[in-house]
């Protein structure tokens, strides 16, 4: 009796080759990383590799859309269950890093593959949009801790998320600079920081 030859889903293939180029990118460097190299590591013939993505660029583009999608769902999320920020921050503190994707592993790996792709003017347009998408999240956030605290109107979320936002990339630049003197946790813990200065409470 033949066995049933099983074969990965799309998705699984795109999983796997986000998992293999995050090793790769981070053993080689992301412009020495080749091709055979993603596709060898995640299992996969070179050819399977181009029957989902036309080049190294559109993988990264891929890997940095899936990350601002898989944020956004997790960030929402956790604000439906804790409405307020300090709780809010605790939970983003706590939460299991290990059943992320590649680059929510990585925060280093993440600001890596944006620089890298900043560097192509014509890329700069597909960054943007995953910078407008991660801004707003932090905006909706902004939004919903302040209303859930009473002090709606005291600021204004957009710009405050623009700032917030600011202050992780930031965070994460110094730290691939500067590790020893920027702790993995500084963003969140100057995010606490100002919600104590600017007063908003936990209640």
């Amino acid at each position: 009796m033949s066995r049933l030859r099983t074969r990965p889903t799309r998705d699984d293939t795109r999983d796997r080759l986000f998992e293999a180029a995050a090793r790769i990118f981070e053993e080689q460097g992301i412009g020495g990383a080749s091709i055979e190299a993603i596709a060898a590591a995640a299992g996969f013939t070179r050819g399977a590799f181009y029957s989902n993505f036309k080049s190294k660029d559109e993988l990264i583009i891929a890997m940095l859309a899936d990350h601002v999608e898989q944020s956004i769902r997790r960030n929402l999320d956790l604000l439906d269950r804790h409405k307020n920020l300090a709780d809010f921050i605790d939970a983003l503190k706590n939460m299991d890093k290990s059943r992320q994707d590649p680059l929510g592993r990585s925060p280093l790996l993440h600001m890596e593959m944006i620089l890298f792709v900043a560097r192509a003017e014509k890329r700069r347009p597909d960054l943007a949009k995953r910078l407008r998408a991660r801004r707003k999240l932090i905006t909706d956030i902004v939004e919903t801790t302040l209303k859930n605290s009473g002090r709606n109107g005291s600021l204004n979320p957009a710009w405050t998320g623009a700032i917030v936002l600011a202050l992780e990339d930031g965070f994460r630049l110094h730290r691939l600079i500067d590790p020893e003197t920027t702790p993995a946790d500084s963003f969140l813990r100057a995010i606490s920081d100002l919600q104590r200065a600017i007063g908003i409470s936990s209640a």
